[in-house]
């Protein structure tokens, strides 16, 4: 006669790691950066971009016909997507930039130049 087998007891989940822990980075501290006078953390290493998604930012620009708002997309500087002004220049692709400390990010409209504005 075959005795049933005893169920597995369900294993506590282990919390998941998070991208520096699997790399086993130890990064510096957190500093601060502005986006539209707002104050955000940033890590070292980070992109202007990778700290705003962090922060839950996701769009940082409007487009010049229609103002559709706009954020990261590629991640890679290709599609041009990400610019921003930074540190009051202009169309900076927010996923090339690494953030430093103090910088002042404000949302870019448009081409961001009000000098080319017709």
């Amino acid at each position: 006669m075959n005795r049933p087998r005893p169920r597995p007891r369900p294993q506590p989940r282990r919390p998941r790691p998070t991208p520096a822990a699997l790399v086993r980075a130890a990064p510096g501290p957190a500093f601060e950066i502005t986006l539209d006078g707002r104050a955000l953390s940033a890590l070292p290493g980070q992109s202007i971009a990778a700290a705003l998604w962090a922060a839950g930012v996701l769009s940082w620009r409007t487009t010049r016909r229609g103002g559709r708002a706009r954020g990261a997309f590629c991640g890679i500087g290709s599609c041009f997507d990400c610019l921003a002004t930074v540190n009051g220049t202009p169309n900076q692709r927010a996923c090339l930039v690494p953030a430093r400390p103090g910088d002042a990010i404000t949302t870019q409209e448009g081409h961001g130049r009000a000098d080319l504005t017709v």
